[in-house]
């Protein structure tokens, strides 16, 4: 047995920023890397990716050693990064707290060695000090040879796909502790290596490795089917050895090891290598599959001017607790390949051992012939993971991966404007597929860090999630008869009658006065004029009846003694349809005031127009939603600084009406001078016309959600232009609604990033979703009994 002690046998000499100077007399530049999102990627991306890759390293000078390395390794999930202050948030918090996932982490390292022929002896001692000759200090050797990693590392950034960064040496050490400590935590300990395993503390540790040609199959390529999200009518990819990535779900890690080497030589050896598999083809097959393999190879180098020939090694460590586990997983492992068809090679005794140590950053360059097999860096980099953990923003909406369902936080407010220039959204999804509920998550969420909510609504969706926070909110339902409470024309006494406000008013009038017609200028500054003149001779009690009174009983002086030419505004016209609106009209109950209710909106941050009783009435309808615009001005444009969200939640209902397009068109216009977003939730695109209205509000909507629709999503594709990569992540959706862990997924598209997520929430937060059923019923009962919220979902719970 032989025991290792990293203490009196470092094997870095020194550290000076991202650099190491190894004891072994190696010169390494260190960085991790930032991947795309699992799932995320296209056939092509997979292939850009794979051109970026050897773009960047096929220039590196003779005798680099590349490794990636890709650490996968079970954690907990800590939650610390959730907020806990509100009923849903703890409920949350608690519920993916230490919940099991992979942690990722791709390091890549660039190694000038001393011995530029790389040609090791079969075993190497790695923690072998070289005394003379090391490098410590940057000759012109290590500046060189800085500065053209370097420019790799810029050319790979420059793709926008991935992120590498450089390592400091705190993280340097940290990495190298990790790994001769055997990924243990809370303690230090010792490397024990017997022939028959390796064990490092509490872990036992194995290794299959790539190392000749003879393992691969007859190809291999940049990506290929994922045969889980696959199905018939179209196909899903995923990296080529994504196999044993993330989804392999033990604790591994995957070193990938490149020797640049002088492509002559090689040539030269592959020469030589024919010649004596000519002489010996005629004893046994073997012989005769090598020969095929090599004179491929030598083929792909004389045919293509731009191959770069390399050695590559490619190995997969594990290790576990249970030396029982240790058989499963290498078959898992074996599994993924013979999928492949690449044979792995087992290595037992003293070449396990080799393989694991010399699979630290420092000590890579240290594999001989018998290691490595040789091939084209475009083949050697097909075997690349381009891939990791779906990533978290900083802040954002709480949503859930599709790997191992814990929380990922989706920044679709977007404050730097990074991804997208309109923060508008669009909920696609039919009947009974969970919009309601999407927009509750979303909505609760954006609520509690602050921002000011107005939901306009035809079905009574919001207001289980509403009354979780008294005080807070206000429902204005329409009943029939009756008025809303909303009185545009209403001011404080103390305020100011601003441009802004008279402004607001002129349109709103002009919008009751004839909807289908545009305002001239001359038309809007009469209005403007005789508002004003209301205002200085009429100090309180302000309204729509009392405007309409004041011009009936001024209008034989009231144009001339304004200045304002008959053709401008017209008396009799306007007097004879306002009729309508006020004293005995037929919709005058919309504008009566008995007491006015906009200071009990000003101060409320979540405002829930119920509108279902008013959803076949044109006329009415048309009303509320400018009597609503008037309330929206008043509150979320009061303040800009103040994030706000309006949503239209049934919106093919309301689209019903020709005027609605329009007007919602118009807050559109209006939001992009507010620091606030709008929402629609449509059963599907087809219910928005096929027209420049909707073309526009289209294209300032750059948050997509598409919940599963069994109809397919062709039309959502045809309008919305997405890529045939997002068409595929549409079709691949799945919902799980049995067992322990219930979710449903969805399409996220946020400006050109697209992903499905899934939804699960704990059983409280379910509870407020809910919006109609009999569990429904009875928590609504409750709230009736009790007048709290949060206690009738729990007694609810308690009960169920």
């Amino acid at each position: 047995m032989e025991k290792i002690d990293l203490f009196s046998q470092h094997p870095i000499a020194d550290i000076q920023s991202n650099i190491v100077f190894a004891n072994n007399g190696n010169v390494v530049l260190c960085f991790e890397g930032i991947l795309p999102e699992i799932y995320s990627l296209s056939e092509k991306d997979f292939e850009d990716i794979h051109s970026t890759w050897f773009q960047a390293i096929k220039s590196l000078p003779i005798g680099c050693v590349i490794h990636k390395q890709d650490i996968y390794t079970k954690k907990p999930y800590s939650s610390k990064n959730l907020p806990k202050t509100t009923f849903l948030a703890k409920a949350t918090h608690q519920h993916f707290k230490g919940r099991e996932y992979m942690e990722h982490r791709c390091l890549l390292f660039f190694i000038l060695t001393k011995n530029k022929a790389l040609n090791n002896a079969k075993y190497v001692n790695p923690f072998r000090k070289v005394p003379k000759g090391i490098h410590l200090e940057m000759d012109d050797q290590v500046r060189n040879f800085i500065a053209s990693v370097n420019d790799s590392v810029s050319y790979i950034n420059n793709s926008r796909k991935m992120s590498f960064s450089s390592l400091g040496s705190k993280e340097i050490l940290q990495v190298t502790d990790n790994y001769f400590n055997g990924f243990n935590e809370g303690f230090d300990t010792d490397i024990l290596m017997e022939r028959s395993q390796v064990n490092i503390g509490e872990n036992y540790f194995d290794v299959l490795a790539i190392n000749s040609e003879l393992c691969f199959g007859d190809s291999v390529q940049s990506s290929k089917t994922n045969e889980r999200f696959t199905s018939d009518d179209f196909v899903f990819h995923q990296g080529f050895i994504d196999g044993v990535g993330l989804t392999l779900n033990e604790n591994h890690i995957v070193n990938q090891i490149l020797y640049l080497d002088d492509k002559h030589k090689w040539r030269k050896l592959l020469d030589k290598k024919i010649e004596e598999l000519n002489k010996s083809s005629n004893f046994g097959s073997q012989n005769k599959v090598t020969l095929t393999k090599v004179q491929h190879i030598l083929d792909q180098i004389n045919s293509d001017d731009s191959s770069r020939i390399i050695r590559g090694h490619l190995n997969i460590i594990y290790w576990d607790r249970e030396i029982k586990q240790l058989e499963k997983i290498g078959s898992k492992i074996r599994a993924e390949f013979k999928e492949l068809d690449i044979i792995p090679y087992y290595p037992r005794g003293e070449e396990r051992k080799n393989y694991i140590l010399n699979s630290y950053f420092c000590f890579s360059p240290n594999f001989s012939d018998h290691d490595l097999y040789v091939t084209d860096l475009k083949h050697a980099l097909c075997l690349y993971i381009n891939n990791s953990n779906y990533k978290s923003d900083g802040t954002g909406i709480i949503f859930n991966d599709r790997v191992h369902n814990i929380p990922v936080l989706k920044d679709v407010w977007d404050e730097k404007k990074k991804r997208i220039k309109a923060r508008n959204f669009a909920i696609f999804a039919p009947t009974g597929e969970g919009k309601s509920f999407l927009a509750n998550n979303i909505l609760r969420q954006y609520f509690e860090i602050g921002v000011r909510l107005v939901i306009i609504d035809l079905g009574g969706s919001y207001t289980k999630f509403a009354r979780l926070y008294p005080g807070q909110y206000t429902i204005l339902r329409y009943e029939s008869g009756k008025n809303l409470g909303i009185n545009p024309f209403y001011i404080q006494k103390q305020e100011v009658l601003s441009p802004e406000r008279l402004e607001d008013l002129s349109v709103f009038l002009f919008e009751l006065l004839a909807s289908d017609l545009k305002a001239s200028k001359a038309q809007s500054v009469s209005i403007k004029k005789i508002l004003q003149y209301y205002y200085q001779s009429v100090e309180e009690g302000h309204s729509l009846g009392s405007f309409y009174r004041f011009i009936e009983e001024r209008q034989q002086n009231l144009l001339t003694g304004l200045k304002i030419q008959p053709e401008y505004f017209n008396i009799a016209g306007f007097l004879h349809i306002m009729s309508e609106y006020v004293g005995d009209g037929l919709y005058s109950f919309l504008f009566e005031v008995s007491e006015d209710q906009t200071y009990k909106i000003e101060d409320k941050r979540l405002i829930v127009f119920e509108l279902d009783e008013v959803k076949d009435n044109k006329e009415i309808l048309s009303v509320m939603l400018k009597l609503i615009k008037s309330a929206i001005q008043r509150t979320i444009w009061k303040n800009r600084a103040e994030k706000g969200i309006i949503l239209f939640d049934e919106f093919a209902k309301q689209l019903k009406f020709d005027n609605v397009l329009e007007s919602v068109e118009f807050y559109y216009q209006a939001i992009r001078k507010q620091n606030g977003a709008i929402g629609i939730i449509l059963q599907s695109i087809n219910q928005l016309p096929n027209n420049s209205t909707s073309a526009s509000i289209l294209e300032n909507t750059q948050v997509i959600y598409s919940l599963n629709n069994e109809k397919g999503y062709e039309n959502l594709k045809n309008r919305l232009n997405l890529s045939s990569h997002d068409l595929n992540q549409l079709k691949s959706i799945k919902n799980n609604l049995t067992g322990s862990r219930k979710y449903t997924e969805m399409f996220i598209k946020i400006g050109k990033e697209s992903n499905i997520f899934r939804l699960e929430v704990p059983k409280e937060v379910y509870a407020a979703y809910l919006t109609d059923g009999a569990e429904n019923e009875s928590i609504l009962a409750l709230y009736k009994e009790h007048r709290d919220m949060e206690k009738a979902i729990k007694i609810f719970m308690q009960q169920s």
